[in-house]
């Protein structure tokens, strides 16, 4: 059997094994798009390169025979570089978005497409597990946020965007039972006190509680709330969808002491003694409130570390206020999306620094975005859902959409998102290759239009995800499709289609799911 060193590590390769084969056999993972085990090998994608010591030339791990004394380099960063290359390249001919625009526009990074389509299907529970699995107070935004989500929404540029606050609202009320508690970590010992119950401190006790901490908020009121509760009972805003809110985050664990005003009653640093990190999260704080805090302030607010939230006195974080002032639900429109997005941050980071990791805060996956349609892309993604007009809700605005207006609304959605974001091996790569994110737009903008094949009742085919692996093709032919597929075009225009024009249903009649499970980027994907 042949010997090879790769990464100046000697492996025994199995007679016949690729470079590959043999660096994985023992640990030394290589990443691959176009190549499946079990597979032929068919380099196209260039993304498992290495180089050769002997030689200097860069080449295809996946189709190169390993040979007995070969001396290959995985790891470096001219590797490197040429890896990032190949999938910049791949991205550059990408037409798809990985995070739908009202996702990407959120600043809780809801999944909102996970909630409409739940909905969309009748299912209710999973639709309020994706809301309060990601949303602290979900019961009042779905009233008062001012919806950058609904501004995002492509639907807008054929008639109006999909209702998806009033979806929230319904998602967030949940089924008869009432408001789930979200899934919530096993207990870490952990103890946090968060000072000021509006709603960035609920939203900060509500993800630390989600995380496995213990949380105590005090207040110098007697119910928690802050603005939100004084706002209301505003018309937008009644006082039992606050209520629901938080009888969640007092479900899930946290214990209110109000009537305690923090430094003019109880010092702060019985607080820093008692517990494993506070957080401050208050409104306004006049000189006199701040120096009793013994805190720094600017214009009002905690000055804090934009990236840490630390305020510079040990174990003490400072969650992005609520600022105090007139205006009642106006108001609270423009500012309530805010804090509760910053309180929860805050906790996020706080929750790194118990934990002894880097505080980097909230992560940001990869995304690769469309960005403007061209002329005709809008039709072809509203071909993919219903052509109705937006849902007016029955009992009027205030009232909310009832569960059969909520069904028919979120089947308005286009599906913006990548059927396939979670398990997209090309989107995994553009984040983890190396040290480095890919650079979508470093050759330059998309000039491919974007197209959908629904001619298959269960399978959509969107050719500006593929990547010429030919991974379904083979799949096709091994399974006995009559018709199957093959590379249609020319040059850089070539991609899998079926045969002589046929259509999707037709190529694939015996192998669709297998060819769903070996795309690797979502061009072939369930409905």
């Amino acid at each position: 059997m042949p010997k090879i060193t790769v990464d100046n590590r000697e492996v025994e390769a199995a007679e016949g094994a690729t470079i590959l084969e043999a660096a994985r056999a023992v640990g030394i993972d290589i990443p691959t798009l176009c190549h499946w085990d079990g597979r032929e090998p068919s380099p196209s994608c260039m993304v498992c390169v290495v180089k050769m010591a002997d030689t200097g030339r860069l080449v295809p791990s996946c189709g190169t025979k390993a040979r007995d004394g070969m001396r290959v380099e995985s790891a470096t960063e001219e590797v490197a570089d040429a890896r990032r290359a190949a999938i910049e390249l791949l991205l550059n001919d990408h037409v798809g978005d990985c995070v739908a625009p009202c996702q990407a526009a959120c600043p809780l990074h809801a999944d909102i497409p996970l909630m409409i389509r739940s909905i969309a299907a009748g299912d209710l529970g999973a639709a309020t597990a994706a809301v309060r699995d990601a949303v602290a107070l979900p019961t009042v935004l779905g009233r008062v946020c001012p919806a950058p989500c609904e501004k995002a929404c492509r639907r807008r540029e054929h008639d109006e965007a999909v209702s998806i606050r009033l979806l929230e609202r319904l998602a967030a009320a949940g089924a008869s039972g009432g408001p789930r508690v979200p899934a919530m970590r096993p207990a870490t010992g952990r103890r946090v006190g968060v000072v000021g119950a509006g709603p960035a401190g609920l939203a900060a006790a509500w993800r630390l509680l989600r995380d496995g901490h213990a949380v105590a908020l005090f207040d110098d009121h007697e119910e928690p709330g802050g603005a939100l509760r004084r706002a209301a009972p505003e018309p937008d805003l009644p006082i039992d969808a606050l209520e629901a809110d938080v009888g969640v985050i007092m479900a899930m664990g946290a214990v209110f002491r109000g009537g305690t005003s923090v430094g003019r009653g109880v010092p702060l640093d019985n607080l820093r003694r008692d517990f494993d990190a506070v957080v401050v999260a208050v409104g306004e704080l006049g000189e006199d409130e701040a120096a009793r805090l013994g805190l720094p302030i600017s214009s009002g607010r905690i000055e804090a570390d934009a990236t840490t939230c630390d305020t510079g006195l040990p174990g003490v974080y400072a969650a992005g206020p609520l600022a105090a002032g007139p205006g009642g639900a106006a108001r609270l429109a423009r500012t309530a999306l805010r804090a509760v997005a910053d309180g929860t941050a805050c906790a996020v980071r706080v929750g790194q620094h118990l934990a002894g990791l880097p505080v980097t805060g909230p992560a940001r996956p990869f995304s690769m975005h469309m960005g403007r349609l061209l002329e005709g892309e809008i039709e072809l993604l509203v071909a993919g859902a219903s052509d109705a007009g937006r849902v007016r809700p029955s009992g009027g605005e205030r009232a909310g959409l009832a569960a059969a207006e909520a069904r028919e609304e979120a089947r308005r959605c286009l599906h913006c998102d990548c059927r396939k974001r979670t398990s997209c091996l090309l989107r995994r790569h553009a984040k983890a290759l190396g040290s480095f994110q890919a650079d979508p737009r470093r050759y330059g903008r998309r000039e491919r239009a974007f197209t959908q094949d629904l001619t298959h009742p269960d399978v959509v085919y969107e050719p500006g995800k593929c990547i010429a692996c030919g991974r379904c093709i083979e799949i096709a032919r091994a399974a006995g499709e009559p018709d199957g597929l093959a590379f249609v075009g020319r040059g850089l225009d070539v991609r899998v289609g079926v045969p002589f024009g046929g259509t999707l249903a037709e190529g694939l009649t015996k192998a669709a799911a297998e060819c769903v499970e070996g795309c690797p980027t979502g061009a072939l994907a369930f409905r």
